[in-house]
């Protein structure tokens, strides 16, 4: 099974949002939607998810799913807005509890009930229309992280990036490098032609945006899970890599609104909804 894949690349954060479909009228899921957030001036827009929302319109699809991969760091949601323009339920891996419950307690706002309306088990499966999709829990980067199958493609996450970048970091709460590589050695243990999708491409060496690539080109070319790479080798590496990197520019605000589902913070007495930002925690 060969599912059909529009993506949509925002380069303000790096990111891909993929619809997942069987043709023109049938159902589709959105994966990881992008709502646009000006850090300086605190302004948000929906301009990645009209132009995601006009593609699924011409082609009369119906929205059916809108998945997360894992709570992202360096951009907010726009699933709660597609899901008011379009409908579709929210779904995100299980252990988003565990994120939800340490970034809580750091941002002291626990998170009130369940935003999300699906909580995906490893191994769950589920229909996108006539396509069967299957949830693969895939921690490390963070405690819940996921990737969707979907025929033969794979939509990972922050779990890879193309083979010429290597992987996602792990030093945020929660993450950790040796769950990271067991989570990516079950992927490359797929059929090489096995499509992947990204959620994230910087561009490496001045080459075109990319986000789609295969398992064989990862086992043959990434130098962080290529073919001979051990666990204790790719451990050390990406502890070392981790500890001087910056912390991503949208941390704070990303975490606080996609922890919650995607929704932004509720207006105060004011009138005028805030993102908490704790100082000298990270």
């Amino acid at each position: 099974m060969q599912p059909l894949i529009l993506s949509f690349f925002d380069t303000a954060t790096n990111t891909a949002t993929h619809v997942v479909h069987a043709g023109p009228g049938s159902a589709c899921a959105i994966i990881d939607p992008v709502l646009d957030y000006e850090a300086s001036s605190g302004r948000t827009k929906t301009t990645n998810a009209d132009t995601v929302a006009e593609a699924v319109r011409e082609l009369g699809l119906k929205v059916e799913w809108l998945l997360e991969t894992h709570v992202h760091a360096d951009h907010l949601s726009a699933a709660p807005y597609l899901k008011q323009k379009m409908g579709g339920t929210l779904g995100i891996g299980a252990e988003v509890t565990v994120v939800q419950a340490t970034f809580g307690a750091l941002l002291n706002q626990p998170v009130a009930g369940q935003p999300f309306e699906r909580l995906f088990g490893d191994g769950e499966r589920f229909r996108i229309g006539a396509l069967e999709a299957e949830v693969i829990a895939t921690p490390g980067h963070t405690p819940a992280c996921v990737c969707y199958r979907v025929g033969d493609a794979v939509f990972v996450g922050d779990t890879m990036f193309m083979p010429d970048y290597g992987t996602a970091r792990c030093d945020f709460p929660g993450g950790d490098a040796r769950t990271l590589f067991r989570s990516i050695r079950k992927i490359l243990a797929m059929p090489d032609e096995t499509r992947l999708f990204l959620c994230h491409d910087y561009g490496t060496n001045g080459r075109p945006f990319a986000w789609e690539t295969n398992v064989g080109e990862q086992r043959r070319n990434n130098p962080h899970v290529k073919d001979g790479m051990s666990e204790a080798e790719f451990v050390a590496m990406r502890e070392a890599r981790d500890a001087k990197l910056d912390v991503p520019v949208l941390l704070w605000p990303s975490v606080q609104v996609n922890m919650n589902a995607g929704n932004l913070p509720l207006p105060e007495a004011n009138g005028t909804a805030y993102i908490r930002i704790p100082l000298n925690r990270i």
